[in-house]
Parts: structure tokens; C-alpha cells; sequence
């Protein structure tokens, strides 16, 4: 396991298992991107005997070109679909996201 590495920093992964733990996280729910990353962090939680969350991966919800969409992007965010009076089912819909039920 590399903790530091100059394009992603010097021991990311380090510091994000410790704030996890003193702040106390019980879940995490993070875009499948970040699958990979979950491995390293539960390792350093079971060599640093903290507790390990809950982890869930989602399938990536991506701009019409098929990137992913992203805050360094300055791409719209939930807030901001909010503001514009879309609903959460509004959005369920249009990522392909319902269930059976149509929910």
C-alpha cells in the first residue's frame, strides 16, 4: 500500500480513515469511482483497530456527453435542482434510477 504519492498526496488515505473515525461516520455512500479506494481505508481500520462504516458504492450519474458529473465542474448540483423545484422522483426518472414500482 502507497500513502503518499504526488498526485494524489501524502497520506490521503491516512487522514481520511482517521477523520472518519473521530468523527464518528457509521456509513459512507460514494460514487463507484471510488471502490478501490474502500479497500485501502478498511485496511488501515483493521491495522489502526478503529471501526470500519458501511460502505455503498452507487452507479456513476453522468452529463449528457456521458462524463461524470462533478463539483470542480461547476456541474448543477442536488441543492440547486432543488432550488428549481425539481423532485427527487424528477430525478430518479431521468437517471434511469426507478425500481419496479416506478419509484
Amino acid at each position: 500500500v502507497v500513502l503518499g504519492r504526488k498526485d494524489l498526496g501524502v497520506s490521503y488515505h491516512l487522514a481520511v480513515t482517521v477523520d472518519d473515525h473521530v468523527q464518528e461516520v457509521t456509513h459512507v455512500t460514494r460514487g463507484e469511482d471510488l471502490f478501490a479506494a474502500t479497500h485501502v481505508q478498511r485496511l488501515l481500520q483493521e491495522l489502526l483497530d478503529l471501526d470500519e462504516p458501511i460502505y455503498r458504492h452507487h452507479g456513476l450519474i453522468t452529463h449528457e456527453s456521458g462524463r461524470r458529473l462533478a463539483k470542480r465542474d461547476k456541474d448543477q448540483t442536488i441543492d440547486a435542482l432543488r432550488m428549481a423545484g425539481t423532485t427527487p422522483n424528477d430525478i430518479r426518472h431521468k437517471h434511469g434510477l426507478t425500481n419496479r414500482a416506478g419509484r
